[in-house]
């Protein structure tokens, strides 16, 4: 089961890690992300908190992914059915063109 849940993440260009998670804890976890509970126990709250955010009348659900960029790195958060697929990957800012 966790080789389906994860087919596609080892694949992304620039991956440093990910976490599958679920409402039970990590279901499945890698590279910098490895067992690393704290980070998706921090996720799983900001993926609750952006939840709750609902416009009316909305039948779908208020967000399926969410981005969280820091200098070097962006998490890349996903949300699929039941499950949370977070994707830590090297952030390749470009610097603005100038003329």
């Amino acid at each position: 089961m966790t080789t389906a849940l994860t087919q596609g993440l080892e694949r992304i260009p620039g991956q440093l890690g990910y976490l599958v998670i679920s409402e039970d804890g990590v279901l499945a976890s890698s590279g910098e992300l490895e067992n690393d509970e704290r980070a998706a126990g921090v996720i799983m709250q900001m993926v609750r908190t952006a939840c709750r955010f609902r416009l009316h009348g909305a039948a779908e659900p208020p967000l399926k992914r969410m981005s969280v960029i820091f200098e070097d790195y962006v998490y890349a958060v996903t949300i699929s059915g039941q499950k949370v697929f977070v994707v830590k990957r090297q952030n390749n800012q470009r610097e603005p063109v100038t003329a």
